[in-house]
């Protein structure tokens, strides 16, 4: 299998105690039916609600460890399967994408936009600011380089004025949960490499429990389907984040099947 399994394991604005567990337990999962060893990043730490000018400099070597990591696999010529607790974490990664595999189309498969910046965040909250970093809209300190035309949002559907109106000046292209079709999605892709970065928070609640749930989303069957019609040839790279795991192990336990199921087409 030509997959690197990185999980991170460091909190990276983490503002609820399941994230940091239901990566290592979606990790454990996946490398139980890959066969592959996780390479950990980071230790964890509690949660706690905090402005992103704290979180960021506290993520700092998380996030510098992750990016080391996800550039290696990538200049060996594998694939990153890259589990973690937060979107935030990809601050590290999609600069690397954007350096080591320019080409690429990210499909960002979320229920938020994470197009915020330090002037329109009502949050605060560094997860929402992901993707205008790495598309250079504001400086997190890790780079950025993405090209945001080459950005396609999957199942968003809340997504805050001032973030829809950078969006639409960037130029990514926003594909809400009714036409989120394969047909849809290839059409978007076309032959180019792609960067899978899922949230949980896309389906509809509770299949995947995320912390950020909103309802009207995608089903899992629906996810599987898509990830079904693309080439395998063209995965570039993998990102799954935002399980947010219990003290309930059934519970958990029913939320990785289910996400292993959605997501076994990609690594068949």
């Amino acid at each position: 299998m030509p997959y690197e399994l990185v999980v991170s394991q460091g909190r990276i604005a983490d503002r609820t105690p399941g994230a940091i567990p239901g990566a290592a337990l979606t990790a454990e999962a996946l490398g139980k039916c890959t066969g592959l060893q996780p390479i950990t990043i980071g230790s964890p730490s509690p949660a706690k609600e905090d402005d992103w000018s704290a979180s960021l400099p506290e993520a700092g070597e998380t996030l510098a460890g992750l990016q080391a990591a996800i550039a290696a696999t990538l200049q060996r010529g594998d694939k990153p399967l890259f589990i973690t607790n937060t979107c935030s974490a990809s601050l590290a990664t999609l600069p690397v994408v954007a350096r080591e595999r320019a080409d690429a189309v990210l499909l960002w498969i979320d229920a938020h936009g994470d197009f915020n910046t330090p002037q329109t965040t009502e949050s605060g909250y560094l997860g929402g600011m992901v993707l205008a970093a790495a598309c250079g809209l504001w400086e997190s300190g890790h780079g950025s380089g993405l090209n945001p035309e080459k950005v396609v949002i999957v199942g968003a559907r809340d997504i805050d004025p001032a973030e829809m109106h950078l969006l639409q000046q960037a130029g990514v292209r926003i594909v809400p949960p009714a036409e989120a079709t394969p047909e849809a999605i290839l059409s978007l892709i076309g032959d180019a490499p792609v960067w899978i970065h899922v949230d949980w928070d896309v389906l509809e609640p509770n299949h995947v429990p995320a912390a950020y749930a909103i309802s009207d989303g995608l089903y899992p069957q629906t996810l599987r389907t898509i990830f079904a019609a693309i080439p395998k040839e063209q995965i570039a790279g993998i990102e799954l984040a935002e399980f947010e795991a219990s003290e309930d192990v059934r519970r958990d336990e029913a939320a990785i099947e289910c996400l292993l199921g959605i997501v076994e087409p990609l690594l068949a």
